[in-house]
């Protein structure tokens, strides 16, 4: 499908967002939505996938139109037709589909037949609608999607007043999105760009709820195309594997799929990733990330996606002791809550991930999430994280973390953004680029922060602006009033500050003036004029006329 048809689709889908969800706010429409384009998803997939495996057992278009009874809507269903008339085999050939795409979704949870009971009004498609969804939660997958559907409330008042009230909004909610998207291809690639696309579309309506879970997808772009490249010497180009890629505030998943995105491209469809991890502690966007990754063709054992609070550390796998059986990861990308407040105690400070270097201050746990992450970094990998300015200067706790991991050599990228690229914050904001293994002893500042688009309502990044940060990352460059290597001395007589307009502004340089060639030309300027005037006098006193 051609980018200008995906732009469609995605348009086409939010036009029907905007006319449908009436009163109900942009977030409470938005788990609807996403909700119903995932069933398609997988309804399409698996009934291709079906179809595949039947071969010629998978009923005709005759058998349909044979065995069609407006009475009983599912029987317009193949897949349903193959299930009555092959009960004693159901079971095998579900084991069959675990194996080839790793789910299972009954004939009456598809969507070809809720869409159906959605054409015809149906009082029962509340009611299976609800059955599909604890299906798909607690028996379609072999690693179980437990509350995947957990916020999908679909006997809510917003949809209406009484079950009949509500059956009838569903029915035209679902009619509308089957017929804004039947003429476009089901592929992993089509319907989720046209997630993405809705995500950011309700990011834009939801203001500053949208920092939750929407990294904006040039930032995004950076961030993965940063960890994909070597660490040790970025400018041999990409890895050409990536075992484990880690985001421990991963919201929608969008980032860590986009580093996925990013490596393909970049090696010409050759680069491979072991597993994705992702953690993310707000239920909702935590259940909008595990159906992104499906959405995009992940399998289920290609990725895992944890609920839980970063900061108390409670997932199993980033627990253990044995420094031996640490779980490193070689690439790390974080949009985490910009300066969230949190409650260090006294245990924390003998946490493992802190007790090098201290408790970050209460007011603000930047560095409480950057040193989580960093912690887990592979000796060869990288790890890019977007921190407000605030932990570049601030003193205190931040100060002395900030100076260890100065003088341990870890810091190597420090960039600049404009301001206003968020939905959340107007806020100009820093990617910072860590590596435990580093080879250069200077740090590589880009200030970035003049480079953009300018929106009526937001700023945004475009191609060029995206390249060229990219690019002096990777040959790390110095360019006049947008980078240079800053050695460590420099830094320390800093005082370990790293505000980057001390290293790189983006001031033109004052033009000097000399004030003695400026008196000499306005010396003989006068005389000119002088002269000049006397010679005018001579003219007018030859006419008889007044001299000036």
């Amino acid at each position: 499908m051609t980018q200008k048809n995906q732009d469609r689709l995605g348009k086409t889908l939010w036009a029907i967002a905007d006319q449908l969800r009436g009163a109900m706010n942009a977030d409470s429409f938005r788990d609807y939505m996403l909700s119903f384009l995932f069933l398609r998803y997988l309804s399409a997939n698996y009934q291709a996938s079906a179809k595949k495996e039947l071969g010629s057992d998978y009923p005709s278009k005759d058998a349909l139109l044979s065995d069609s009874d407006d009475s009983k809507t599912i029987s317009t269903n193949p897949l349903a037709i193959w299930y009555e008339a092959n009960a004693s085999d159901i079971s095998d050939f579900e084991k069959q589909m675990r194996r080839k795409v790793h789910y299972v979704i009954k004939p009456e949870h598809l969507w070809s037949n809720i869409t159906e009971l959605a054409r015809t009004q149906s009082p029962d498609l509340l009611i299976t609608l609800e059955e599909g969804f604890r299906y798909i939660e607690n028996e379609s997958f072999d690693n179980s999607f437990q509350g995947l559907f957990s916020e999908i409330n679909l006997n809510s008042e917003k949809l209406g007043r009484t079950p009949s009230d509500r059956n009838k909004k569903l029915c035209t909610i679902i009619q509308k999105i089957s017929e804004g998207i039947a003429e476009f291809s089901t592929d992993t690639d089509t319907l989720g760009d046209a997630y993405e696309y809705l995500i950011g579309q309700f990011a834009a309506g939801s203001g500053k709820k949208a920092g939750e879970f929407y990294t904006p997808q040039e930032i995004s772009t950076i961030l993965s195309k940063i960890v994909t490249l070597d660490s040790q010497d970025p400018s041999t180009g990409p890895k050409q594997k990536l075992d484990k890629v880690l985001d421990f505030a991963c919201g929608s998943g969008s980032l860590l799929l986009n580093v996925k995105t990013q490596l393909k491209e970049q090696t010409n469809k050759k680069g491979t990733i072991g597993k994705i991890y992702g953690q993310e502690n707000n239920i909702t966007t935590y259940n909008l990330a595990r159906m992104n990754m499906l959405l995009h063709g992940m399998k289920d054992t290609e990725f895992e996606i944890y609920h839980g609070d970063t900061l108390k550390n409670h997932w199993d796998i980033l627990n253990e002791m044995n420094p031996s059986q640490k779980t490193e990861f070689d690439a790390i990308v974080a949009n985490p809550p910009f300066s969230l407040r949190w409650e260090p105690n006294e245990a924390m400070g003998e946490d493992f991930r802190f007790k090098s270097y201290g408790l970050a201050p209460k007011s603000a746990a930047d560095f409480a999430f950057l040193l989580h992450g960093f912690h887990f970094l592979a000796k060869e990998g990288t790890m890019a994280i977007i921190l407000p300015h605030g932990v570049l200067f601030r003193g205190g706790a931040e100060e002395r973390i900030r100076t260890k991991l100065l003088k341990d050599n870890h810091i190597d990228t420090v960039i600049g953004l404009p301001s206003n690229l968020f939905y959340s914050t107007g806020i100009p904001v820093c990617i910072l680029v860590l590596k435990k293994c580093k080879k250069e002893d200077d740090v590589l500042f880009i200030n970035a922060s003049e480079h953009f688009v300018k929106g009526k309502r937001q700023n945004a990044l475009n191609k060029d602006n995206i390249k060229s940060i990219v690019e002096t990352y990777k040959y790390r460059q110095d360019t006049e009033r947008y980078s240079r290597k800053v050695s460590m001395d420099e830094i320390k007589k800093n005082g370990y500050n790293l505000n980057i307009s001390r290293y790189v502004s983006t001031a033109e340089d004052e033009i000097q003036i000399d004030l003695g060639e400026v008196n000499e030309k306005l010396t003989a300027i006068n005389e000119r004029i002088e002269t000049k005037t006397k010679e005018h006098n001579e003219f007018l006193k030859a006419l008889g006329l007044k001299t000036l």
